[in-house]
């Protein structure tokens, strides 16, 4: 029943959704005109603005980037080849496929949602090898396991305010995790998640006459071409001394790092990725053959990168997503507030796609809110965590890595990920306002 009510969805989305440059385009000049119209200001401000902010998330570009290539590597080794490809033949069916992929992603991006992007993705190209199974579908279902990565491990949210120095610490206080990540409604939240995404998942599955499968030669990598061993450099390149002692070194300091405490975020994702990549493949040949591969789909996030950037940096100085957020609360109760919370988060997130930044937009309004209301601070807290996790369901800027490794564009998934927009939305809102 419910593939035939994301049919329509689909089809909206194929036809009408752009090019994700098409919609940062777009979404550009929509946040001009509410910061000319809503907040007053001038067209040359707004210009201004944007431009100050255009280069704001070079570091974050870079790491993102890094995220596609660093995993795309490490998924081209020997051995993660191999073990995509074993997991992937537990899978006997369409059906079996789609609720495979959905839980790997899932549980990849509970730990880190960098590790949940290319790991879902990458498994999906694996399925599809094995499966004959709609290739659109199966990676949405990739894509979908990203809404919980806000309330697991590497939550910005529940972490920024559980940091001693906090930028909120003079009204808040440090709030522990376990308040937030580990709180029983947001387990219960995370619970319901775990069935409900590869239920709705499953049962999107279009008959097998309008599936659309991809042929798996397409989707095989570039065979890496014979080696060589004419020159005193091609010995080099096919060392697997060098490749290893430097790979080892980069290792032995993550060991390092982990003992003396040190947690998961983006850099060290990256660093265990390269670092991986650089044993597993053994030479620096069969290391720069893999990167070669990886670096032609990171087209769309070098350029679209810099647009967000400059998007936030309008919505932030401009007060145009303080304005939202404050208009969206202001008829809230104690009870109420984070449902509301949830909500603003999720509009404020198709204009700035960032946890981190959007905490910062948001926790100046929603905390005093919160403060007078009474309202539960871990609760409103993570409200705007999951809100911010919700979107990014039909947001294209997270979607860009997934889509690079897959070989789609975002019209191919959207309508499915919509479905799971309304569905999770609603269930979202239920547990914060009534668990």
């Amino acid at each position: 029943m419910l593939s035939r009510v994301s049919k329509p969805f689909v089809k909206l989305v194929e036809r009408y959704l752009p090019d994700p440059y098409i919609f940062v385009l777009l979404l550009t000049l929509v946040t001009f005109a509410f910061a000319s119209s809503i907040q007053n200001q001038s067209i040359l401000t707004t210009v201004q603005q944007w431009g100050d902010g255009f280069w704001g998330l070079l570091t974050f570009s870079m790491q993102m980037l890094l995220v596609l290539v660093t995993g795309f590597m490490l998924a081209c080794t020997p051995l993660v080849k191999t073990m995509l490809e074993r997991l992937a033949s537990v899978a006997k069916s369409p059906g079996s496929a789609i609720v495979l992929v959905t839980l790997v992603s899932l549980i990849a991006s509970w730990i880190n949602w960098g590790f949940g992007l290319v790991v879902g993705a990458l498994f999906a190209k694996a399925l599809a090898r094995n499966v004959s199974v709609d290739y659109r579908l199966l990676v949405a279902s990739a894509y979908s396991g990203f809404i919980v990565w806000h309330g697991g491990l590497a939550g910005s949210v529940p972490l920024t305010i559980a940091t001693p120095g906090h930028f909120s610490e003079a009204q808040i206080g440090v709030i522990s995790t376990s308040e937030t990540i580990f709180s029983s409604f947001n387990l219960l939240l995370l619970a319901i998640m775990f069935v409900i995404i590869p239920l709705v998942n499953r049962l999107m599955l279009p008959p097998e006459s309008e599936s659309i499968i991809v042929d798996s030669a397409k989707l095989q990598d570039d065979a890496l071409p014979p080696a060589t061993n004419e020159r005193p450099a091609d010995k080099l390149e096919n060392s697997k001394v060098l490749g290893l002692f430097v790979g080892f070194a980069g290792l032995a300091y993550l060991v390092n790092y982990f003992i003396e405490g040190g947690g998961l975020n983006l850099n060290i994702v990256n660093t265990l990725f390269l670092f991986l990549s650089i044993v597993l493949h053994g030479s620096p040949r069969n290391v720069l053959h893999s990167l070669q591969q990886a670096v032609q789909g990171g087209s769309g996030i070098v350029i679209q990168f810099p647009f967000y950037a400059g998007i936030m940096a309008v919505m932030v100085q401009s007060g145009l997503a303080q304005t939202m957020s404050q208009w969206l609360i202001s008829f809230a109760s104690a009870e109420s507030l984070p449902v509301w919370s949830f909500i603003s988060a999720g509009v404020v997130n198709i204009f700035v796609p960032s946890g981190g930044g959007q905490w910062a937009v948001q926790a100046p309004v929603i905390l005093p809110a919160a403060a007078e209301l009474g309202a539960e601070i871990n609760r409103v807290a993570m409200a705007v965590a999951w809100g911010d996790a919700w979107t990014n369901l039909i947001q294209p800027f997270w979607a860009l890595p997934v889509l690079a490794i897959a070989g789609l564009k975002a019209k191919d998934i959207m309508g499915f990920c919509l479905v799971q927009l309304i569905v999770t939305g609603v269930i979202i809102s239920l547990v914060l306002r009534f668990v």
